[in-house]
């Protein structure tokens, strides 16, 4: 397999010097747009961008949830006046489980996909086959702009229709994977079924974890398969990446675009190096200027510079939810959603969604304690509430334990 082992660009082996300058530089100027957000600069307060020019000091600025960036946006829709421009500014407008409104622009490599797909391998001479959802969420035209960074080819095939998928990518012959780590194999599995060989050397993956056994089995293919840390809000965050051998490195490189802090879960102080926290983003993209925004989700910093030659920190990739939100299938589940479905049926009592893995693919089971014995009667309103489909048991009232979790994740990462 050709692996392509020039840099991006020159970002990324900067030195640690250098680093500072340029931010010393670029985060006050950020900070700066930022004040030109009406909803963000009320959040922020009273500050002096020109006295934040270092990581300790931007740690002096207040936290921005989730839950407030959809709050701000309910108040004043539809962007909650987040970002600098008004939202016929942007070319894309796109929505996320909550309903969250995130916008997108078609300038080049917007969300920064392309430093991820260059690392992975994939250039000019590829044809991506994106399994990325085009439908209300960005997933789709994040890695589609990133694709067509680097010069490969992009076959939009969305979810869905794996029968198809398997035909394109054979016909056209697809030499690279775009999508949630699990739909590679549904489409593996369907092309071993059909008789059909397909031609992926690469696939790039995002939207759940891609656990080590599921990792080897693509290996074994002889598919090279690397994991991002992104998100719909941010772009690119992390990336994994490949040294020498050809072989993933343990760890993300963490995007020339953002700047990542570990914070203590509930609240924004910095936690030491090593030490497990919540990963805050800030967004250093002139557009969208997220400040010390809380993913939710859960890292440590890895000493060191990764052995690639990329000179930026690096995190451990992801280790869970600072809160009970659990992606599965590649969507975020959250408890207001399960509180949403118990609010519909009077006589539900509790909830609760377990997240398990069988065969390498995500499954939900929702236990419901009622005293109904139809299974059936839940399945539409499950679905409208949680967005996914579902195993559906019913239990007795007083049988689920009583530990508040109303959601449960049962998948081992290790």
């Amino acid at each position: 397999m050709n692996i392509r082992r020039e840099n991006f660009d020159t970002l990324e082996t900067r030195s640690a010097d250098q680093r500072v300058a340029d931010l010393a530089h670029a985060l006050p100027e950020q900070l700066e747009r930022a004040r030109l957000a009406p909803g963000l600069s009320r959040h922020l307060g009273e500050f002096d961008p020109q006295a934040i020019t270092t990581p300790a000091a931007l740690a002096q600025l207040p936290v921005l949830r989730k839950s407030e960036l959809g709050e701000a946006q309910a108040g004043s829709p539809p962007l909650g006046g987040l970002a600098p421009l008004t939202v016929d500014r942007f070319e894309h407008v796109f929505q996320s489980p909550g309903p969250i409104y995130e916008p997108g622009r078609t300038t080049p490599d917007w969300w920064r996909m392309g430093r991820f797909l260059h690392a992975a391998g994939i250039g000019a001479g590829d044809i991506v086959h994106n399994c990325f959802s085009y439908h209300f969420v960005p997933a789709g035209q994040m890695f589609e702009s990133g694709a067509r960074s680097v010069g490969a080819t992009v076959f939009p095939a969305g979810t869905g229709q794996t029968e198809l998928q398997v035909r394109a990518a054979a016909d056209i012959g697809s030499t690279a994977y775009a999508g949630t780590p699990d739909y590679l194999k549904v489409i593996l599995d369907k092309a071993d079924e059909m008789g059909v060989r397909l031609s992926f050397a690469r696939a790039v993956v995002g939207g759940g974890a891609l656990f080590p056994s599921l990792r080897e089995e693509y290996a074994e293919r002889g598919i090279t398969c690397l994991q991002c840390y992104a998100t719909a809000d941010l772009g690119n965050i992390a990336y994994e990446t490949l040294g020498a051998d050809g072989a993933p490195i343990e760890g993300m490189v963490v995007d020339e675009g953002v700047i990542v802090e570990i914070v203590r879960p509930g609240t924004g102080d910095p936690v030491p190096e090593g030490e497990v926290g919540e990963i805050v983003v800030t967004s250093l993209n002139p557009d969208y200027p997220l400040i010390r925004f809380a993913t939710g989700d859960m890292s440590a910093v890895l000493p060191g510079a990764s052995p690639c030659g990329r000179t930026n920190m690096r995190i451990k990739g992801w280790m869970g939810r600072a809160d009970q939100t659990t992606k599965i299938k590649g969507m975020f589940v959250r408890p207001e959603q399960v509180a949403a479905f118990v609010s519909r049926h009077e006589e539900v009592a509790r909830a609760r969604v377990i997240a398990t893995r069988e065969d390498e693919k995500d499954v939900m089971t929702v236990r419901i304690e009622t005293r109904a014995a139809n299974p059936a009667l839940y399945e539409s309103s499950l679905m409208d509430t949680l967005k996914l489909r579902g195993k559906v048991e019913l239990v007795p009232p007083g049988s689920l334990p009583n530990d508040g979790k109303v959601i449960e994740d049962q998948r081992s990462y290790d």
